[in-house]
């Protein structure tokens, strides 16, 4: 039960980890930017206070990776030896294997 909890609150902060990220400007996105001019920030400069979607970002990012390494963590405890086929029941219509034919003869 605690597994699924856990992969809806994994869909819902990818889903808001998208979300803040497509919100937020780049760090090059004011006026001065599109004439040329670096305007009040510079490559190697100082960046000024963190907003809150640059916040937001860094929190869902944390519990994004959380989730996710939890989960695979999960998965791969849960997994076993078994193969996809195993449970497939054979036909029970032809009853002999199928003999290959022998060299030299014309095939059917």
């Amino acid at each position: 039960m605690w597994v699924v909890a856990l992969t809806v609150i994994h869909v819902v902060v990818c889903l808001f980890l998208i979300l803040v990220v497509l919100l937020q400007s780049g760090r090059g996105a004011d006026v001065a930017a599109a004439f040329g001019g670096m305007g009040s920030q510079t490559a190697f400069g100082p960046r000024g206070s963190a907003t809150v979607l640059s916040r937001a970002t860094q929190w869902s990012a944390v519990i994004f990776m959380i989730t996710s390494i939890t989960l695979s963590i999960i998965a791969s405890r849960r997994s076993t030896s078994s193969s996809v086929l195993g449970n497939i029941k054979p036909s029970q219509s032809n009853s002999q294997p199928a003999q290959a034919p022998k060299p030299g003869s014309p095939a059917k």
